[in-house]
């Protein structure tokens, strides 16, 4: 039997198409698109320039250590007998007590803008407690142990805001609180007291016990001046 060349050109055809793989479809990724990073978990820290401005809780306050008590006994009629006043105000190297002393006196003086004070003391006197606050207008108190069971306390700044911080007791004339003068007070209970500018939003107290009126007025006379 005989074919006709269509048939035969048909045939051929169709055994070609059937021997050709079949090319799986593909979808194209779009040019440029960036792959997915993860997120970081750490923040970055800014930065400024200007220093963050303080705020009155991070103001400076401190308290001082005792000084050790003396070993040499004086009697409580002769001490405070020649105090010498400091020959640099503005230098803690006058005060009484320790290195840890002079440096809470300088520490304090920078923190307020006020005059501080310490005391210049002979031998036998040495730092009881102390401490100061730069916040609420500062202050600085601090007291002394002497020979005797004497003790001098004194008050700077924003300790008293109503007046009446002043130990009750009889006017008995004026006394120098260094470079400042004041009321002098014979105070009822026993012992004297100098203040300077009573009821001001900033003033001076000094106290002292166990000490007669002239022996005080030498140590509050003698007061130095730091940071001035």
């Amino acid at each position: 039997m005989r074919h006709s060349p269509s048939i035969a050109v048909f045939l051929v055809a169709l055994l070609a198409g059937a021997c050709i793989p079949s090319t799986p479809s593909r979808t194209a990724e779009p040019s440029g698109a960036p792959s997915a990073s993860p997120s970081s978990s750490v923040s970055q820290p800014s930065t400024s320039a200007e220093p963050a401005a303080s705020t009155p809780s991070e103001q400076a306050s401190a308290s001082v250590a005792p000084s050790e008590a003396p070993t040499e006994s004086v009697t409580p009629s002769t001490a405070a007998s020649s105090p010498a006043p400091s020959s640099e105000p503005g230098s803690a190297a006058a005060c009484s007590g320790t290195d840890a002393n002079r440096t809470f006196f300088e520490d304090a003086a920078a923190a307020v803008s006020w005059t501080v004070y310490c005391a210049v003391l002979p031998a036998g006197w040495f730092v009881d407690t102390g401490q100061y606050r730069g916040s609420g207008g500062g202050r600085v108190e601090i007291a002394y142990k002497g020979p005797g069971g004497a003790r001098l306390e004194l008050h700077e700044g924003a300790f008293c805001s109503a007046g009446g911080c002043v130990p009750a007791g009889a006017d008995a004339g004026e006394a120098t609180f260094g470079d400042r003068t004041g009321p002098l007070v014979a105070l009822d209970g026993g012992g004297w007291a100098v203040v300077v500018d009573r009821g001001a939003p900033i003033s001076w107290l000094a106290v002292g016990t166990g000490l007669s009126q002239s022996a005080f007025q030498r140590v509050t006379a003698a007061l130095a001046i730091v940071g001035g």
